[in-house]
């Protein structure tokens, strides 16, 4: 990128994001080419960073979810008085007592621990397809993880107010986009910081009843924070979507504990019993990390007999990453990376089997679907998701029938019947006109 500016004709070269946060004056050192860094709490900076006047101040945003309807719907008791910001939460407090955020070995970064927060004024291009955006409602986290550095990359935990992800939302919706995503580091935990008692189920109640908002869901679910509201709500609302990510890392008692997580295999088969329980037909998908300092065999076998029961729709398997700067790489017990890898492909070769069984049951059913386009593997089918699909991870429904409809458009939904199934991916036919 250096040679863009050096032989091309870039003007300006500005490294920004995590990698600045951790190693900000090694990159001013090492590319005396790069003219300013920009860390994950410096976006407002950006322009001056560019060499481009800032724009005018934005103005206030139109939509006000307070002065509509869906205020009262969603529960004046707490959008009204006790609506009032604290300065964190009590864990976050209390893991910045216990050093969780300290960078005292982070050369340039010390004291430039992330707060930024954008709101419904700061400006956005979608780089995402046009049906389809996220919206962001907190920044940071709190958790104590020992093998995540994202605390200490993007600070203590805190929510965006609740009106500016409403207005955020009917912007969009106005601008087009059918299906919102609402994302954080820890999104079940929003609200809190700001006096809001399940602030999420909250949220998503206002957001779903946005007119024209046909598909909305959220990334991810911290274990022990899904509340018998949160499923309430999604079970309430047909556009929120039958779907919840919950990363759960591990199922042995033992490395939870190391991995400062708590809990078990038996709580979250009880958690999970919940969720069905008040979301029939919902869609579940979790991820787990392998080769975790002083993971045994017995820990591990803890772990694909979990899998086995727990029958994910989805799963993802991470190997063991010994972060620099995380509580985990100090730990003894480091496993050698060729155990690793053999313990991911043995539990993805379980969970292949279970996908393989669990998708022959949709062979028959008819569902919404949102097209997305022409497949990259050929242009002889198509592509597109349900609402049992979150965007980009999970995997594909192709499309080998347009039935009467003489071409596809890429962003709309049609009904469509599964006519086949294979390990991840389904086959379908068109069956409507667009909806």
């Amino acid at each position: 990128m250096a040679r863009h500016k050096t032989e091309g004709r870039a003007t300006k070269l500005i490294v920004a994001g995590c990698l600045v946060e951790r190693y900000r004056d090694e990159i001013r050192k090492n590319i005396p080419e790069v003219d300013a860094v920009v860390g994950t709490g410096e976006l407002e900076s950006i322009l001056e960073a560019a060499g481009i006047a800032p724009a005018p101040a934005a103005t206030p945003s139109p939509f006000n979810i307070l002065k509509g309807d869906i205020a009262a719907k969603a529960g004046q008791e707490s959008l009204s008085g006790t609506h009032k910001a604290v300065e964190s939460r009590p864990e976050g407090q209390l893991r910045e007592q216990q050093g969780r955020f300290s960078r005292d070995d982070w050369q340039g970064a010390a004291h430039l621990l992330p707060t930024y927060l954008y709101d419904e004024t700061t400006p956005r291009l979608l780089a995402t397809p046009r049906a389809s955006a996220y919206i962001k409602i907190a920044e940071g986290c709190d958790h104590p993880c020992t093998f995540c550095v994202i605390p200490n990359l993007r600070g203590k935990f805190r929510s965006r107010r609740f009106e500016s992800v409403v207005a955020e939302a009917q912007q969009l919706v106005a601008r087009g986009v059918q299906e919102i995503t609402l994302i954080g580091q820890d999104t079940t935990c929003y609200g809190e910081d700001l006096g809001l008692k399940d602030g999420l189920a909250l949220l998503l109640d206002a957001v779903a009843q946005i007119e024209g908002l046909r598909w909305l869901r959220f990334l991810y679910a911290y274990p022990n924070r899904i509340t018998g509201r949160l499923l309430e709500t999604i079970a309430k609302h047909d556009n929120i979507c039958k779907y919840l990510d919950v990363p759960l890392q591990h199922a042995s008692p033992d490395v939870l504990k190391r991995m400062k997580r708590g809990a078990g295999a038996d709580i979250f088969l009880k958690t999970l019993d919940k969720v069905r329980a008040t979301v029939p037909g919902i869609a579940l998908r979790t991820s787990f990390i392998v080769g975790f300092p002083g993971e045994s065999l017995r820990d591990f076998e803890l772990l694909e007999q979990f899998i086995g029961e727990a029958k994910f729709d989805w799963l993802g398997v991470f190997t063991y990453s010994d972060e620099e700067g995380s509580r985990a790489h100090a730990l003894d017990g480091k496993l050698q990376k060729r155990t690793i890898e053999a313990r991911k492909r043995r539990l993805m070769k379980l969970q292949q089997s279970i996908s393989r069984r669990a998708k022959q049951q949709w062979v028959g059913r008819t569902l919404d679907l949102l097209v997305e386009g022409e497949s990259e593997e050929t242009p002889m089918l198509w592509e597109g998701r349900t609402q049992f699909h979150a965007p980009e991870i999970d995997g594909r429904v192709f499309i080998n029938d347009f039935g009467d409809q003489q071409a596809l458009e890429p962003g709309c939904f049609y009904r469509a019947e599964i006519t086949e199934a294979h390990d991840y991916d389904l086959v379908a036919r068109i069956v409507s006109p667009p909806l």
